[in-house]
Order: structure tokens, then C-alpha cells, then sequence
């Protein structure tokens, strides 16, 4: 042990020096913000006038308007920054004037470092206000006292609201990765976005630092741990303190192992008991996953809105609707509950939970 104490000292020297110097080939850059309580800002971001050119990457620079929110702009002109998350390389972005539905018709990100992750194609409607009785969501700030719009990608919907004028089908980015079919959603959801390059999303992830190279344009990871100590300091210890350790405990147990067998042969062998067997789960009878997904689902918006006017809460969580909350619906009984809650409880009995009728 008194041998290996100065290998072991030699190791964390020697990767401690190694991590200063790759973390001095990092440009300084410092995190701002534009106000507090806003999106942090760093690598690939900065804020224009408030961070160096050397602290971004070109399509990133970011503004800050006379409220202090941060903007981003695109081609299709400026959106404000609610969150982004720099490992998953993701941002957040809303309308300045909070209409963001409006904002999708004419979204173009050409020219622009960034993508969304996946789209639906979402065809807008301009209806008269009698439409309000079939108690669609509407997009409010999209309508007015003469007329209603609605967004949908059903074509059950579009066919039923035929008389409506066409506004246009446009892609609107969303959060899932199939298709979902939605009778009426007000899209005020954050826009998200999300961009390839530069991939320091990894970096991130293990607690690095990205940024440029001193001088250069080559954008490096600095590889520095969220507690600040070196990985190759790390490797050094496992290996230092992990190995000895690991063959003191081989050797105790082998010690155990061959006392546990001197006294197991002394002693007489002790009576077999035959194994219970477990009684099989009562198979319960329920629907399958097919069939859920194929029922149609609704996403709230700011007036909670259901087909069913006094369908205001949740009969199996018996949690009131919140706006953004997603709800499935029973054809045969148009009773409307919390998605993920009528789920678990159809998988389980093929009965509404309400009337009790059983689905077709």
C-alpha cells in the first residue's frame, strides 16, 4: 500500500494538468442573461452587445427587447426564448405578442440553424360564431365577435365544418412522433426547435464546456466535470483505490466461502421442502393498445371547453381539467376523461367508468 500511494498521487497530478490545459484552449466567455428569471445564455448563444463574437456561433446571436425579454430571430421575424435545454440541444420559443397560431401560418426557418423535430399538418378554419355550439376550441386570438377560427388535422372535422372557410393546411411543429389526430386545439403551445450544429449536446450531458478553440474556429469540448474534478483524475482513483480494494474483498470472501464449507460438511443435511407453486394471475379482460389509440382525443385550451358541458373533472383521478391537458374520448358514450387515466383503466375493464357501457 505505501508503494501505491505515490502512483496514485502521480496520477492525479498529471491528469490535473492535462484538464488545465485543455480548459485554457477555451475562448473566456462568462453566462448572461437578459433579465433574471430568463433562459440562461451560453455556448452556441450569446447576446448581442453584451458578449463577444468569439462566445457564439454564427445563427445564434440573441437580443434583448425594452422589457428585457430574449429574443431570437428568424426569418420570419423575432420570437421570444421561454427555456433551452443545451443537452438536448432544444429551444423554447413563443410570440412576443402572444398569438402564436397566428406566427405558424407564416413560420419559415430557411436559412436558419434550426429544425423542428417533428410536424402535423394542421388545417385552419374560419367559421361563423354558431360553430361555438359544437363546442369546438377555438384559437381566440385568431377570432373575433363575427367569426371563430379553429385549427384541427382531422379530416373527420374538416369534413364536418365544410361550410367554414379554408384559411390553408400548414406543417405545425409538435411534440409527438406519430400521427394523433386532434379535433380542435388553440396551438398556443412553445414552438419547439432544434439544431444539429455545433453538437455539443454529449458535451453537455457529461458536464463539459463547449466552445471555440483559442484563435480558431474549431469548436472542442473542454470535458471538465459539473464538480470540477478531471476524468482523468477519476480513472486515477478507481483504478488506485478501486483495484486494492476489490482484491481484499475477493480474498475475505474466498476465506468465508471455505470456513462456510468446512462447517456445511460437519453438519447433517438438512430435510428438502417441496416448492409451492404460485397460483397464476387471474387473467382480467380489457382493451387492447390498438384500439385505445384509435379513440379520439382532445387538447385543451384556455376556456376548457368539452362537448359535454358539465364534463369539468376527471371521474377516475377526480382532478379538475387543466388548459394543455389532453383527454380521451369513449364513442360509443361520449364521456371524456384524463388520456393517460382512461387507459390504464380500459386496459384493465372494458366498461366506461361512468354509464358502464362496454365499447364496441
Amino acid at each position: 500500500m505505501n508503494t501505491l500511494r505515490p502512483i496514485i498521487i502521480s496520477f492525479l497530478i498529471f491528469f490535473s494538468f492535462s484538464c488545465l490545459a485543455v480548459s485554457s484552449t477555451l475562448e473566456t466567455c462568462t453566462k448572461a442573461v437578459c433579465q433574471i428569471g430568463e433562459a440562461e445564455i451560453r455556448f452556441p448563444f450569446r447576446i448581442d452587445k453584451r458578449q463577444p463574437q468569439t462566445c457564439g456561433f454564427p445563427g445564434f446571436d440573441l437580443t434583448c427587447d425594452n422589457t428585457s425579454q430574449t429574443l431570437l430571430n428568424l426569418p420570419s421575424g423575432d420570437f421570444t426564448v421561454q427555456g433551452i435545454d443545451y443537452a438536448e440541444q432544444e429551444i423554447w420559443l413563443n410570440d412576443p405578442n402572444n398569438c402564436l397560431p397566428k406566427r405558424l401560418l407564416s413560420l419559415n426557418l430557411t436559412s436558419s440553424p434550426f429544425l423542428p423535430g417533428f410536424t402535423e399538418d394542421f388545417t385552419f378554419l374560419n367559421c361563423s360564431q354558431d360553430f361555438l355550439k359544437y363546442k369546438l376550441n377555438p384559437i381566440a386570438c385568431m377570432s373575433s365577435l363575427n367569426y371563430t377560427v379553429f385549427a384541427t388535422n382531422s379530416e373527420t372535422v374538416i369534413r364536418y365544418l365544410s361550410t367554414c372557410d379554408k384559411i390553408g393546411t400548414f406543417p405545425v411543429p409538435v411534440e409527438w412522433s406519430f400521427h394523433q389526430v386532434v379535433v380542435s386545439s388553440d396551438l398556443d403551445n412553445h414552438l419547439r426547435l432544434k439544431w444539429d450544429r455545433p453538437g455539443c449536446g454529449s458535451c453537455e450531458e457529461r458536464g463539459g464546456k463547449c466552445g471555440y478553440k483559442t484563435n480558431t474556429t474549431r469548436v472542442i469540448c473542454s470535458r471538465l466535470s459539473q464538480r470540477g474534478i478531471p476524468r482523468g483524475a477519476r480513472y486515477a482513483i478507481t483504478v488506485g483505490v478501486g483495484v486494492p480494494a476489490i482484491l481484499c474483498l475477493l480474498g475475505l470472501l474466498c476465506c468465508m466461502c471455505g470456513r462456510i464449507k468446512t462447517l456445511t460438511i460437519r453438519r447433517t443435511s438438512l430435510p428438502e421442502f417441496n416448492s409451492i407453486v404460485a397460483p397464476q394471475p387471474a387473467i382480467v379482460k380489457g382493451l387492447d393498445v390498438a384500439t385505445l389509440d384509435a379513440y379520439p382525443k382532445i387538447v385543451l385550451g384556455e376556456s376548457r371547453r368539452l362537448p359535454k358541458p358539465d364534463d369539468h373533472t376527471c371521474s377516475i383521478c377526480l382532478s379538475d381539467y387543466r388548459p394543455k391537458e389532453t383527454l380521451k374520448t369513449i364513442p360509443e358514450c361520449n364521456h371524456s376523461f384524463h388520456a393517460n387515466c382512461i387507459d390504464e383503466w380500459l386496459k384493465l375493464n372494458a366498461t366506461c367508468p361512468i354509464c358502464r357501457k362496454s365499447p364496441k
